[in-house]
């Protein structure tokens, strides 16, 4: 018998061990220490390359098994009217849940329903409200009236509260964050405060009969800084303790006042970290049920797309980024998730947008199955060990913030913007060296793009709170394309006032694959800052006079190492005396560097570079 066909085959080879692979990568690493292989993120989680199993691992209770995600979509349309057509085509065509973002609230991007009677009645007119569809409320400061007014709706349709699905997003802890300043103290001891006054709108909400939850921990606005993930966790969690104990002391039961809070994170592309913040969220959030004497229950826990990788240039790559996200936050466990259209950016999303948005999570629930099974992580080795390392980066963070008086006081003395700010800046000087990648904005950039249309839509202006009395550092929303954008709206000027992009001459040495690498290297690297490359159109033709016809004012060497020692210098010269401004050569010169730079070579662009420093002071040779 042929060990084809012998089915115990398999037994004769050793079972593969963890110490047999660990000897296997020392000998090629070659003394060279272990952690080379590992990864940091920028929050300072270690990645490991290889895991085992975690057989000892279960399941995290949430959403209930076989159960699909809620899938939301956003009302922000400031004409109330074409608001409400969106809402009937979306309901019509598989969204299950909408999202009523009003003017001023953290993803209003400068639209967004008014915050008035009137707004709500003609924007869900026609819309079942007790007919099992989802509303959340996306709220500001100076809207969380809004609430109010949508429970005043629900009265005069004469409704029972209790089969509308309404989760308020109450979040005064958020609003002071985004905002960095509010009209009420949290807590100053008085029937004034902003507690008492979060405490009352709830219990008037659950008064009247809604199920609620009511009150909302955002962790969005510190993804949208430039936070991580355990940063985002911690902030949620010391937010809903904030209001569970704001509820109690208000009069709500624990138990009462534990269901009258949901969570909202971002989900971004990088699938992993957001698998395992979602699974972690409820892992913490069930330490502090425990704590309080409660029995754990699945907290309701919604998703957003999120805003800081979305990009302006090759707005198309957004639903690459937005499908990982959501394929992410599903599998993670949420219980509903909102898309954020991927012309957002740009400006009001027109209806293919919004039909890619809602799609893009029928797809993937109704072919791809994703919410079939419950927590498909469970046991898995690398995805477990990530979250158990998320939960106690965040659980410290936390037990931060409250020693310091909790996540108003935190955020009133600076704590919690500081700590984002240096994640921040780490995420800043990656995307500026390219070794974090946003595909089409500063890796792979197309100049030749055609933009997206999005609807003719004046920006409303936002209501304001009334005058501060706290004031605080605000999270900023930031989007990390926006330097590189800012390089690529200054090339569309000067192509607007010129009729010419500014150029680069893309100086190739010998053959193809010799040059071939490099010259894409430089290629990317400079039209990703909007200078467009060109290169000599006869391989043979004199480089000082190829590179006066290209119309360039800028020059690069390409070519291999080789190239560069027995041309670069020439090439170089040659193309000072042609009339460039600056020479680069793309690669590092190594030892050959001061015979570089002695015959014209100003700059080296090379993998792990600031790119960004560079390309801005390319600009600033070309002014």
């Amino acid at each position: 018998m042929s060990d084809a066909q012998d089915p115990n085959a398999t037994t004769e080879f050793p079972p593969a061990t963890a110490e047999m692979w660990r000897g296997l990568v020392d000998a090629v690493l070659k003394g060279a220490p272990f952690a080379k292989l590992e990864s940091r993120t920028h929050g300072g989680l270690t990645i490991e390359p290889l895991y085992p199993r975690d057989a000892a691992a279960s399941a995290i209770a949430g959403r209930a098994p076989g159960a699909p995600w809620t899938v939301m979509q956003r009302l922000d349309h400031p004409d109330p009217a074409a608001a409400n057509a969106q809402a009937i085509e979306d309901l019509q065509n598989g969204a299950t849940g909408l999202v009523l973002v009003l003017a001023g609230s953290v993803s209003a991007n400068g639209f967004g329903l008014d915050p008035t009677a009137e707004t709500l009645k003609r924007a869900l007119d026609g819309v079942q409200l007790d007919a099992g569809i989802a509303i959340d409320l996306n709220l500001s400061p100076a809207t969380r009236h809004a609430a109010r007014e949508f429970a005043a709706l629900v009265k005069i349709r004469g409704l029972d509260p209790a089969k509308v699905d309404l989760r308020a997003s109450i979040n005064p802890v958020g609003g002071f964050a985004a905002a960095g300043r509010s009209a009420k103290s949290w807590k100053d001891n008085s029937q004034q405060d902003l507690a008492n006054d979060f405490a009352a709108k709830v219990g008037a909400l659950a008064g009247e009969g809604f199920r609620g939850p009511f009150a909302v921990a955002d962790g969005r606005i510190v993804h949208n800084a430039g936070g991580s993930e355990a940063q985002e966790l911690a902030f949620a969690v010391a937010s809903a303790v904030a209001y569970l104990r704001a509820l109690e002391a208000g009069g709500m039961t624990l138990s009462a006042a534990r269901d009258a809070v949901y969570f909202r994170l971002s989900a971004d592309a990088d699938q992993f970290l957001t698998m395992a913040k979602f699974r972690a969220v409820r892992k913490l959030w069930a330490r502090i049920e425990q704590a309080c004497g409660l029995a754990p229950q699945p907290a309701l826990v919604t998703a957003e797309t999120a805003w800081r990788t979305m990009t302006r240039r090759d707005a198309y790559v957004n639903m690459l980024r937005n499908t990982i996200a959501v394929a992410a936050a599903g599998l993670g466990g949420a219980d509903a998730i909102t898309v954020l259209p991927h012309t957002a950016p740009l400006g009001l999303p027109d209806g293919f947008a919004r039909r890619i948005a809602r799609n893009t999570q029928l797809v993937l629930l109704e072919e791809s199955s994703l919410a079939r099974v419950a927590d498909p992580a469970a046991g898995s080795g690398a995805l477990e060990a990530i979250t158990e390392q998320m939960c106690h980066a965040a659980w410290s963070a936390f037990q931060e913030i409250e020693s310091t008086g909790g996540v108003w006081a935190a955020l009133e003395r600076g704590l919690i913007q500081d700590k984002i700010a240096a994640v921040r800046a780490e995420r800043e000087t990656a995307l500026a060296r390219r070794t974090d990648i946003l595909a089409g904005t500063n890796e792979y950039p197309n100049l030749h793009e055609l933009v997206p249309a999005v609807l003719d839509a004046t920006p409303v202006k936002a209501p304001q709170e009334s005058a501060a009395i706290i004031t605080a550092a605000a999270l900023p929303r930031i989007r990390l394309a926006e330097p590189f954008e800012a390089l690529r709206d200054a090339s569309d000027q000067i192509l607007a006032r010129t009729g010419t992009r500014p150029r680069i001459f893309l100086a190739t040495l010998g053959k193809l694959a010799d040059y071939g690498a490099r010259e894409n290297f430089a290629r990317n690297f400079f039209e990703a800052g909007g200078i467009e490359a060109v290169n000599r159109e006869d391989a043979a033709s004199d480089l000082g006079a190829a590179f006066k016809a290209s119309g360039a004012a800028l020059a690069c060497l390409c070519g291999s190492d080789r190239a560069y020692d027995s041309e670069g210098e020439t090439a170089a010269a040659a193309l000072k005396s042609a009339g460039a401004r600056h020479i680069y050569l793309a690669g590092r010169p190594g030892a050959r560097e001061a015979a570089l730079r002695a015959a014209g070579v100003q700059s080296f662009v090379y993998a792990g570079g600031d790119a960004l420093a560079t390309l801005r002071a390319a600009y600033d040779i070309l002014n």
